[in-house]
């Protein structure tokens, strides 16, 4: 992978890479006739990781000024943490195995913005480890309390917010690259 193209690297995708981007311009997509329920539903599932994302950054945050109840943060934060990473990575191997693949197979030009995009996984992947190394040793340090626990919440923060700024660029530059696609060649095309 080009190190201009690397998620930690890069601040948008080249419109080289995402060439049907200039064509198909986000604020026209929904009145696009190939505009369909597989590409609403994709928007909506990074919606929603988008959501989850920022909700447990605001938990961590609000938790981290106020740790009075570093037990009921435990009990709230550790299922929402659990669903979340789930979530995106199930999201992650259906794309990586079901339409990368397709969208490769429409027209070889794409061939390196999937490339991309997977290799954004893998990086991603590695960032939800961390973070999910964090996050276990801030949930074992909540009955310890003091400075065990304020270490641990900022250790989680900063790995946590990582991830999410990670996922933000990932999720836009995929938008970029997909939803164009789509209404280029149809849904049925993926499908």
């Amino acid at each position: 992978m080009v190190d201009t193209l690397l998620l930690t690297t890069r601040s948008s995708v080249p419109s080289g890479v995402a060439y049907l981007r200039s064509r198909f311009p986000a604020d026209g997509w929904r009145a696009h006739p190939n505009y369909g329920q597989l590409t609403a539903f994709w928007l909506h599932v990074h919606a929603n990781l988008r959501m989850g994302s920022a909700q447990l950054q605001e938990a961590l945050d609000a938790f981290r000024m106020d740790p009075c109840d570093p037990r009921a943060f435990g009990r709230r934060f550790a299922p929402g943490l659990a669903g979340f990473h789930q979530h995106l990575d199930a999201h992650h191997r259906i794309e990586d195995q079901a339409y990368f693949p397709k969208f490769r197979a429409i027209d070889p030009r794409m061939a390196i913005a999937f490339d991309m995009l997977e290799s954004d996984h893998a990086i991603i992947h590695a960032a939800i480890e961390r973070s999910l190394r964090s996050a276990r040793q801030l949930l074992a340090s909540l009955d310890a309390g003091g400075d065990p626990v304020r270490f641990a919440a900022d250790r989680h923060a900063h790995d946590s917010g990582r991830l999410s700024a990670l996922l933000v660029r990932h999720l836009a530059d995929e938008e970029d690259i997909v939803v164009p696609a789509m209404l280029e060649f149809g849904e049925r095309s993926v499908a």
